[in-house]
């Protein structure tokens, strides 16, 4: 399935890290909301750190509007599991609120 601006995601199940618990999640789940899905290259890199962190700190705003947030990058979801149990000042994440997804395959991507 192809995806579109403004249509419906292609739908997913995958793992994914959530409040510093590995899980599986469905994109089907998330059917009656907004969501923010975004992309990102690599776990350890200073490349997104900084979004993926304010997209956290801003969670709450967007769940006042029906919107919830998704990452996804080709890391494992032990690899995202590691990265949120880092403090920031080693390069880690810390704890992120909203699911990183593991999308090792390139399938959701």
């Amino acid at each position: 399935q192809t995806a579109r601006v403004q249509a419906p995601a292609p739908t997913f199940q995958a793992k994914a890290v959530v409040n510093g618990e590995i899980t599986d999640i469905d994109l089907e789940s998330y059917r009656g909301k907004y969501v923010v899905l975004f992309f990102y290259p690599l776990d350890f890199t200073f490349v997104c750190p900084t979004e993926i962190i304010a997209f956290d700190e801003y969670l709450d705003q967007f769940r006042a509007m029906n919107t919830e947030v998704i990452g996804v990058s080709v890391d494992s979801e032990f690899c995202h599991l590691a990265w949120t149990k880092t403090a920031r000042r080693d390069g880690g994440i810390g704890t992120i609120r909203y699911p990183l997804v593991a999308d090792i395959t390139k399938s959701i991507a």
